[in-house]
């Protein structure tokens, strides 16, 4: 697949149509493969996202486009080892890792809307702390790549592998949306991929430490975010 238009001369609406174009013809494509139309398209305007929750994205971008822009969100609310495997990814990857941080500190923020702020109003706190300070830190980016999966959950299942992200407006890259959780394990240990240890410790998908628990037998990997409040997203993705 050819581009005409390099991405910085393209309007909004034009690369709206050049994602969906994208998505269709890449479907089937290799997760290297998609992150490699990535780089080439929009180079220094492509950056990976990462919660850190693993570093297999990170990893597959770092091998298509090495010095690539990995973009952490730290909310001040992190597990200690969010923080080790971000610092780890940092260290060892050939990345230029990219830590946001909201506006105010969460001591700030419990001044200004009274403490445990996640308890009470779980989606203002995710738009304080995640929501809006990814919109800030992508403005220089025409396009970001995640790790959602369609395996993870229903709110999941029809995520594309190159779509556009209307709230944003810009390009969004799902390069494994394909992939099962065996595939991601596969390749966490055929690379020796980095991980969260807390992968091995219950937890099936990590967020912030108030609003991530275990997960049952039977669950859904995303069972253990936000737990009895009727929350399944954090507005990062929908």
């Amino acid at each position: 697949m050819t581009d005409t238009l390099h991405a910085a001369e393209l309007t909004d609406e034009a690369l709206r149509e050049q994602a969906e174009r994208a998505g269709r013809e890449l479907e089937d494509a290799s997760a290297s493969d998609i992150l490699r139309w990535a780089a080439d398209t929009f180079g220094k305007r492509f950056c990976v996202t990462s919660s850190m929750e693993d570093a297999v994205v990170a990893h597959l971008a770092s091998r298509v486009f090495p010095g690539v822009d990995v973009v952490f969100l730290d909310t001040g609310y992190h597990f200690e080892e969010t923080i080790g495997t971000r610092d780890a990814v940092g260290a060892v990857m050939d990345v230029n890792l990219i830590t946001l941080t909201p506006r105010q500190s969460v001591a700030e923020q419990d001044a200004a809307y009274g403490p445990k702020l996640h308890d009470r109003d779980p989606d203002l706190c995710c738009a304080l702390r995640k929501v809006k300070p990814l919109e800030e830190g992508l403005t220089a980016y025409a396009a970001w790549a995640t790790g959602l999966r369609r395996d993870e959950s229903p709110t999941r299942a029809n995520t594309p592998v190159v779509g556009w992200d209307e709230k944003r407006r810009k390009v969004k890259v799902s390069p494994i949306a394909r992939w099962t959780q065996d595939d991601v394990d596969a390749y966490v240990a055929e690379h020796g991929v980095l991980t969260n240890p807390l992968l091995t410790d219950g937890y099936a998908s990590v967020g912030c430490a108030p609003c991530t628990r275990r997960v049952l037998e039977g669950e859904d990997a995303r069972a253990g975010r936000w737990a009895g409040l009727g929350k399944t997203e954090c507005g990062l993705h929908g």
